[in-house]
């Protein structure tokens, strides 16, 4: 079972995350939702596509101007309390690495902490376990936030995706945060290439196994845009095509901005695999 907020997910049901950047600078959307009410739109919109999950952001992934602790809190906090105003039911996740900030959001009313630095803030884990709220335990080769990968290389990349991530789950477990609320991330394009992502979503049913929900993080990033030589606007064909995979091979919840799109394609792979019946089915039948 995979247990976050207010609700409950069973084993077969994908889980839509929508992603909404308060940055003036994010690298998809160039600070489309920075200012609060096109952000509370975008939130309105995903929910109503099919998003049980809205991951609230305060700093771009990639380098840039520097962003304190303090004005990334400024950013996000006080968003989070009104969607958990406006939207009581809807899981709110943020993603931060620092602890500070992830005890700020949890005050008010975030469910899940999305680290996607790799427990690079050990802090965070304990402000998780403090406010029992769930926490994303994601692979990023070591990197420091906000840098790129250079030349890195690993002897088998996802030996080292299931070392880090189970690793940082057991560990979040061991200090109070719920079991049924941490997930496992492989950290597609944080401290890899094109190459190492590509295999981490080709071996994707090997971290499924363990046991830990699989979070994937595949929306518009670079290794779909290099597998198919394409701008970041004219990804999401690719973006469609690795979640669809994903999906089949066993991950369980979708970091998107797409949020129609992809709710169509975890449908059609549901029922596809059996898990879903038809919308409708009255081919051949009349």
């Amino acid at each position: 079972m995979l247990r976050l907020g207010r609700r409950e997910f069973d084993a077969h049901e994908p889980v839509i995350m929508a992603i909404v950047n308060r940055t003036p600078d994010s690298f998809y959307d160039q600070g489309a939702t920075f200012h609060d009410e096109p952000a509370l739109g975008r939130v309105e919109q995903a929910v109503a596509e099919g998003a049980a999950i809205i991951d609230i952001g305060g700093v771009k992934a990639g380098p840039g101007a520097e962003v304190t602790a303090e004005e990334e809190a400024r950013r996000t906090v006080g968003f989070v309390a009104e969607v958990r105003r406006r939207f009581p039911d809807v899981i709110i996740s943020v993603d931060t690495w620092r602890h500070e900030v992830g005890a700020a959001v949890c005050e008010a009313g975030a469910d899940l902490l999305n680290d996607a630095w790799g427990g690079v803030d050990p802090k965070l884990a304990k402000v998780a376990a403090r406010y029992g709220a769930g926490l994303v335990c994601t692979h990023a080769g070591g990197a420091e936030p906000r840098t790129r990968p250079h030349r890195i290389g690993y002897d088998d990349v996802m030996a080292d995706i299931l070392r880090v991530t189970v690793g940082l789950a057991e560990r979040a477990v061991s200090l109070g945060v719920p079991r049924e609320s941490v997930l496992i991330d492989p950290g597609h394009d944080f401290g890899k290439n094109t190459r190492h992502s590509l295999e981490a979503t080709r071996r994707l049913g090997e971290m499924v196994v363990t046991g830990w929900p699989v979070l994937v993080s595949l929306s518009n990033k670079d290794f779909v845009g290099e597998t198919l030589d394409r701008p970041v606007k004219e990804r999401v064909i690719g973006t469609l095509a690795t979640t669809a995979v994903s999906a089949w091979l066993g991950a369980r919840v979708y970091r998107v901005h797409e949020v129609a799109e992809t709710r169509q394609v975890l449908d059609m792979v549901a029922t596809i695999a059996g898990h879903r019946a038809p919308a409708v089915a009255r081919r051949g039948l009349a």
